[in-house]
């Protein structure tokens, strides 16, 4: 009598062990499609949550690619979250910055990954429509096929194409020139370091290009910029008065943020903040300082991803 109802609960949790293996295998590439589609760490979990109960659902059977029907699910998924965040951004109190991770060494060894998760990139990704950014990540950070791109975006290979080309042109006149190393932006941010002990600015105004441009989030909660800082005069005032005036109770710490170096921001011992710069031909022309507490919870521990 128990035999009938045995065997499709056993089926059925051998499908569940199934779905669970695949997702879990493509866990972190899932998370940094979602990611870079929407700079939030906390919102491309959510997308990752979604998307696992949409796979939970699927026939696997049917599935000849597992891995490209879940990157289709979890670019839908992170498509609509991003119409929707474009709404609440435009409200958002000051400079809005992307949640920044704390990443392993050796993603930098991935040149293309790093820089394609690097805060410098997913401010030029902001700028692009939210199709346009699916487009140019699943084609150039992940090498989808046109075609494969065409179904999670429900657009044709042909219209994919046009847009692809339009989005890497787009980020092609504003990512940043010139490949750096990231013995460049950890000499950068030593000078910052040295700055912070010594309360010597020279070092680091020596780096500052004519043009640089200093972003402060906040989010309301925390002080910070409410507009961008240009101009080395500018950023230099802006560093005496609230960064690195002798005797304050501040610290900073070398991490890999984001792919590359990056500088954990510590007052009276408690994470403050999080500062990674833009390097252009051996200059700082970016500066960008997360203080948010919303988006600091990332920095404590290692984040995986990968492609």
């Amino acid at each position: 009598m128990s035999e009938p109802s045995e065997r499709p609960t056993g089926a059925a949790e051998g499908r569940a062990d199934r779905a669970t293996d695949v997702f879990v295998t493509h866990r972190n590439l899932l998370f940094t499609v979602a990611y870079e589609m929407l700079g939030s760490a906390t919102d491309a979990e959510d997308v990752l949550q979604e998307t696992w109960l949409r796979w939970v659902g699927v026939d696997l059977a049917v599935v000849r690619d597992e891995r490209a029907y879940l990157v289709r699910i979890v670019t839908r998924q992170a498509l609509d979250r991003l119409r929707a965040l474009g709404r609440c951004r435009e409200s958002y109190v000051g400079p809005w910055l992307p949640e920044p991770l704390l990443t392993a060494p050796d993603v930098a060894d991935d040149v293309e990954l790093a820089e394609s998760v690097s805060m410098a990139m997913l401010l030029v990704l902001e700028t692009l429509a939210p199709t346009e950014r699916a487009v140019f990540v699943l084609r150039e950070v992940f090498d989808l096929e046109y075609g494969e791109i065409a179904e999670a975006v429900a657009k044709t290979p042909a219209a994919v194409r046009q847009i692809a080309h339009r989005a890497r042109a787009h980020v092609a006149a504003r990512r940043p020139r010139g490949i750096v190393s990231p013995a460049e932006t950890r000499a950068a941010l030593e000078a910052f370091q040295r700055t912070v002990e010594t309360g010597d600015l020279q070092s680091l105004l020596d780096i500052l290009a004519p043009d640089v441009v200093a972003l402060s989030d906040g989010g309301g909660v925390k002080r910070a910029m409410l507009r961008p800082v240009v101009g080395v005069d500018k950023v230099a005032r802006l560093l005496a008065a609230r960064w690195y005036r002798r005797g304050a109770e501040r610290s900073v710490e070398l991490v890999q943020v984001n792919g590359g170096p990056g500088l954990l921001v510590r007052l009276d011992g408690e994470l403050d903040g999080v500062l990674t710069v833009r390097v252009e031909n051996g200059y700082v022309t970016g500066l960008y300082h997360v203080r948010n507490p919303h988006k600091l919870s990332r920095v404590e521990r290692e984040t995986a991803v990968s492609r």
